[in-house]
């Protein structure tokens, strides 16, 4: 190992005291003398110690000028760079900490990333991607599945303007339909020509023809195992009853409650908010958007008060009193109730149907969802 001036027993000359901790000391080129220059400033010195690999230009510069003032001007015109090699490799000056080396190398690196990050991010800017005619989009949404829907029109904009156009509906209706189905005469070819709320009826029909969604309907669970929480502070559209005749000697009376959800509807943040296109929109109206029938089946009759335009706040279900059946409570008020506030039982008014023999819930595109007149 190449060993540097002066013995290496001797103490140290002109003993600086180390700065405080996340300081960096000084350079100045008087520091540069023959007693401060230390093993690890050689080439062949530990890799552990010398980490960067470089010579910063400030220690250069001093050595040079040391080297000048003791080996004269031949000294003087060897380039710093060659001064501080040894076996043609660059040797390292160690700093004044190794933390603070650290310190650098992990603020290089840093920046470094974010440059690269800068530069990536430009270069997808600019890029800009490919835009596809909307006769592709179509092609594809022959493959899609009626349950893939959602995912397909999120892809991009001319996806989701696709799902808009009748073409894509009359499509998916003639893909699935079967002469052996059994449907309402509004939901049959020859209703379906008509473009007016063309996309709800397609929807109705696939709960008709397609297995899968008329398998959902078949695992739905009773009303009286769950309470209908989404038909809170719900708007009571329409009411009415009818009697039906059942396996019993007696006739059953069932009272019918069509609701309104007060909720806004869920809008995709992907798509914005996007309306469909204005030569689309008879194709996407539907009076029953947002609508569900509360159906309760009653032993007996049972006067009920007027309720049409009221606000639904509460539903209740439990045992009757002749422990066979089940006992609804229907509360209507005036106006919403938020925040979990309570009611009175003289505020509102309240419908009792006991003894009820089933209570069931349809949601627009139920196949049992009496059909809207203007559909």
């Amino acid at each position: 190992m190449a060993r540097g001036p002066g013995p290496l027993d001797r103490p140290r000359p002109d003993a600086v005291a180390m700065p405080k901790r996340g300081k960096r000391l000084k350079f100045r080129a008087h520091d540069a003398c023959s007693g401060r220059v230390t093993v690890a400033d050689y080439a062949n010195s530990d890799p552990a110690v010398v980490r960067s690999g470089r010579v910063k230009k400030a220690i250069a510069n001093a050595v040079q000028q040391e080297v000048k003032s003791l080996c004269g001007l031949e000294a003087s015109q060897v380039p710093a760079e060659e001064a501080l090699s040894g076996a043609g490799e660059p040797c390292d000056i160690i700093d004044s900490s190794d933390e603070m080396d650290a310190q650098e190398e992990s603020i290089h690196e840093r920046t470094v990333s974010r440059k690269k990050k800068s530069k990536r991010h430009k270069d997808l800017d600019g890029a800009g991607g490919e835009e596809y005619p909307m006769d592709i989009w179509l092609l594809l949404a022959s493959y899609i599945r009626p349950e893939d829907i959602v995912n397909f029109s999120l892809i991009c904009k001319n996806a989701w303007t696709v799902t808009c156009t009748a073409a894509f509906w009359t499509r998916l209706y003639r893909r699935h339909y079967t002469l052996d189905a059994s449907l309402p005469l509004r939901l049959r070819p020859e209703s379906m020509e008509k473009l007016r709320c063309l996309r709800a009826c397609v929807i109705r029909s696939l709960y008709h023809m397609y297995e899968p969604f008329a398998a959902r309907i078949s695992k739905n669970p009773a009303i009286p195992e769950s309470t209908p929480s989404t038909l809170k502070n719900s708007k009571c559209l329409l009411f009415w009853c009818r009697k039906i005749v059942g396996n019993r000697q007696e006739p059953m009376w069932e009272f019918n409650f069509k609701f309104k959800k007060q909720s806004p509807r869920l809008k995709s943040k992907c798509m914005g908010g996007l309306q469909p296109p204005i030569q689309y929109e008879d194709v996407h109206t539907n009076p029953d958007q947002d609508c569900c029938l509360l159906q309760v089946t009653t032993l007996n009759f049972i006067f009920i008060p007027i309720v049409m335009g009221m606000i639904f706040t509460l539903f209740t279900i439990n045992v009757s009193t002749d422990m066979r059946h089940h006992r609804v409570r229907l509360v209507f008020q005036d106006s919403p109730v938020h925040g979990g506030r309570k009611l009175r039982s003289e505020q509102g008014v309240q419908v009792i149907l006991d003894p009820v023999h089933s209570v069931r819930l349809f949601d627009w595109w139920h196949p049992q969802y009496p059909f809207s007149l203007r559909a």
